[in-house]
Protein backbone atom coordinates (compact mmCIF):
# COMPACT_ATOMS: atom_id res chain seq x y z
CA UNK A 1 0.00 0.00 0.00
CA UNK A 2 0.84 3.72 -0.56
CA UNK A 3 0.97 6.26 1.49
CA UNK A 4 0.40 9.83 0.70
CA UNK A 5 3.16 11.75 -0.47
CA UNK A 6 4.15 8.86 -2.39
CA UNK A 7 5.46 8.84 -6.08
CA UNK A 8 4.29 6.42 -8.27
CA UNK A 9 3.88 5.37 -11.66
CA UNK A 10 0.15 5.26 -13.28
CA UNK A 11 -0.33 4.21 -16.80
CA UNK A 12 3.26 6.09 -17.84
CA UNK A 13 2.46 9.22 -16.07
CA UNK A 14 4.49 9.78 -12.65
CA UNK A 15 2.07 10.48 -9.62
CA UNK A 16 1.70 12.13 -6.28
CA UNK A 17 -0.95 10.19 -3.88
CA UNK A 18 -1.98 13.24 -2.33
CA UNK A 19 -4.91 11.44 -0.54
CA UNK A 20 -6.69 8.30 0.27
CA UNK A 21 -10.18 8.43 0.53
CA UNK A 22 -13.31 6.06 1.03
CA UNK A 23 -16.21 6.04 -1.76
CA UNK A 24 -18.88 3.49 -1.37
CA UNK A 25 -17.28 1.54 1.40
CA UNK A 26 -14.13 1.23 -1.29
CA UNK A 27 -10.76 2.90 -0.74
CA UNK A 28 -9.33 4.73 -3.48
CA UNK A 29 -5.80 6.21 -3.84
CA UNK A 30 -6.30 10.31 -5.33
CA UNK A 31 -3.32 10.92 -8.03
CA UNK A 32 -2.43 13.87 -9.06
CA UNK A 33 -0.63 14.01 -12.26
CA UNK A 34 3.18 15.64 -12.42
CA UNK A 35 3.08 16.25 -15.70
CA UNK A 36 -0.69 18.11 -15.47
CA UNK A 37 -1.36 18.99 -11.98
CA UNK A 38 -5.04 19.47 -13.20
CA UNK A 39 -5.61 16.00 -13.70
CA UNK A 40 -6.34 14.00 -10.45
CA UNK A 41 -7.20 9.96 -10.52
CA UNK A 42 -9.19 8.24 -8.54
CA UNK A 43 -7.52 4.39 -8.36
CA UNK A 44 -8.98 1.50 -6.50
CA UNK A 45 -6.63 0.48 -3.18
CA UNK A 46 -7.64 -3.01 -4.50
CA UNK A 47 -6.37 -2.73 -8.52
CA UNK A 48 -3.16 -0.75 -7.23
CA UNK A 49 -0.97 -4.20 -8.30
CA UNK A 50 -2.75 -3.81 -11.85
CA UNK A 51 -3.01 -0.53 -12.25
CA UNK A 52 0.33 1.33 -10.53
CA UNK A 53 3.85 0.54 -9.76
CA UNK A 54 6.59 2.25 -7.50
CA UNK A 55 9.09 4.22 -9.84
CA UNK A 56 12.24 2.68 -10.66
CA UNK A 57 15.39 2.81 -8.48
CA UNK A 58 18.41 4.23 -8.93
CA UNK A 59 20.05 0.48 -8.55
CA UNK A 60 17.47 -0.55 -11.39
CA UNK A 61 18.14 2.73 -13.67
CA UNK A 62 21.83 2.00 -13.26
CA UNK A 63 21.18 -2.03 -14.16
CA UNK A 64 18.58 -1.22 -17.11
CA UNK A 65 21.23 1.93 -19.01
CA UNK A 66 23.97 -1.56 -19.10
CA UNK A 67 21.09 -3.28 -20.70
CA UNK A 68 20.07 -0.87 -23.43
CA UNK A 69 22.16 -1.73 -25.58
CA UNK A 70 21.17 -5.69 -25.92
CA UNK A 71 16.95 -4.14 -26.21
CA UNK A 72 16.11 -4.92 -29.30
CA UNK A 73 15.06 -2.89 -32.28
CA UNK A 74 11.41 -3.21 -33.64
CA UNK A 75 11.76 -6.08 -36.73
CA UNK A 76 8.49 -5.68 -38.30
CA UNK A 77 6.85 -3.94 -41.76
CA UNK A 78 6.11 -0.56 -41.58
CA UNK A 79 2.30 -1.04 -41.95
CA UNK A 80 2.88 -2.83 -38.77
CA UNK A 81 4.60 -0.62 -36.88
CA UNK A 82 2.33 1.66 -34.99
CA UNK A 83 0.16 -1.17 -33.68
CA UNK A 84 3.84 -2.29 -32.09
CA UNK A 85 4.43 1.40 -30.74
CA UNK A 86 1.18 1.21 -29.34
CA UNK A 87 1.56 -1.53 -28.10
CA UNK A 88 5.12 -1.34 -26.15
CA UNK A 89 3.52 1.80 -24.35
CA UNK A 90 0.89 0.09 -23.23
CA UNK A 91 3.12 -2.32 -21.40
CA UNK A 92 4.67 0.53 -19.84
CA UNK A 93 7.58 -0.81 -18.39
CA UNK A 94 10.94 1.22 -19.39
CA UNK A 95 12.06 -1.42 -21.49
CA UNK A 96 9.32 -0.79 -24.10
CA UNK A 97 10.09 2.73 -23.74
CA UNK A 98 13.43 2.18 -24.65
CA UNK A 99 12.80 -0.25 -27.52
CA UNK A 100 10.45 2.36 -29.08
CA UNK A 101 13.50 5.07 -28.59
CA UNK A 102 15.99 2.66 -30.80
CA UNK A 103 13.25 1.82 -33.12
CA UNK A 104 12.09 5.26 -34.57
CA UNK A 105 15.57 6.62 -33.70
CA UNK A 106 17.33 4.34 -36.19
CA UNK A 107 14.41 4.17 -38.77
CA UNK A 108 14.93 8.27 -38.81
CA UNK A 109 18.92 7.60 -39.10
CA UNK A 110 18.34 5.29 -42.09
CA UNK A 111 15.69 8.11 -43.67
CA UNK A 112 18.00 11.07 -42.93
CA UNK A 113 20.74 8.99 -44.88
CA UNK A 114 19.06 8.24 -47.81
CA UNK A 115 17.73 12.30 -47.55
CA UNK A 116 14.42 10.82 -47.05
CA UNK A 117 11.64 13.34 -45.32
CA UNK A 118 11.82 12.04 -41.26
CA UNK A 119 8.60 9.09 -40.76
CA UNK A 120 5.67 11.50 -38.92
CA UNK A 121 4.56 8.02 -36.77
CA UNK A 122 8.19 7.11 -35.69
CA UNK A 123 9.06 10.98 -34.56
CA UNK A 124 5.29 11.54 -32.63
CA UNK A 125 6.36 8.24 -30.75
CA UNK A 126 9.85 8.58 -30.29
CA UNK A 127 9.08 11.87 -28.54
CA UNK A 128 6.26 10.05 -26.38
CA UNK A 129 8.47 7.49 -25.59
CA UNK A 130 11.11 9.75 -24.23
CA UNK A 131 8.68 11.94 -22.56
CA UNK A 132 7.33 9.12 -20.31
CA UNK A 133 11.03 7.79 -19.63
CA UNK A 134 12.50 10.62 -18.85
CA UNK A 135 9.89 12.26 -17.01
CA UNK A 136 10.60 9.18 -14.55
CA UNK A 137 13.73 9.20 -14.56
CA UNK A 138 14.25 13.06 -13.79
CA UNK A 139 12.05 12.16 -10.41
CA UNK A 140 14.27 9.21 -9.69
CA UNK A 141 17.55 11.14 -9.77
CA UNK A 142 15.76 14.49 -8.59
CA UNK A 143 16.84 16.63 -11.75
CA UNK A 144 15.41 18.29 -14.47
CA UNK A 145 14.59 16.49 -17.61
CA UNK A 146 17.19 17.71 -19.71
CA UNK A 147 20.00 16.73 -16.56
CA UNK A 148 17.80 13.42 -17.16
CA UNK A 149 18.10 12.98 -20.46
CA UNK A 150 21.81 13.91 -20.59
CA UNK A 151 22.70 11.65 -17.33
CA UNK A 152 21.25 8.49 -19.69
CA UNK A 153 23.70 9.50 -22.89
CA UNK A 154 26.61 10.07 -21.04
CA UNK A 155 26.40 6.56 -19.38
CA UNK A 156 25.69 5.52 -22.76
CA UNK A 157 28.75 7.03 -24.35
CA UNK A 158 31.08 5.80 -21.36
Amino acid sequence: MYNKGSLVVYKRDVCKVIDIRVIHDESYYVLNSTIDSSLKIDVPVNKEKKLLRPLITKKELDNLINEIKFLPVLDVEARMLEDEYKRLLKDGTMESLITIIKTAHLRNKIRQENKKKLADNDQYYFNLAERYLYNEISYVLNVSYDDAKNYIIEKLNK
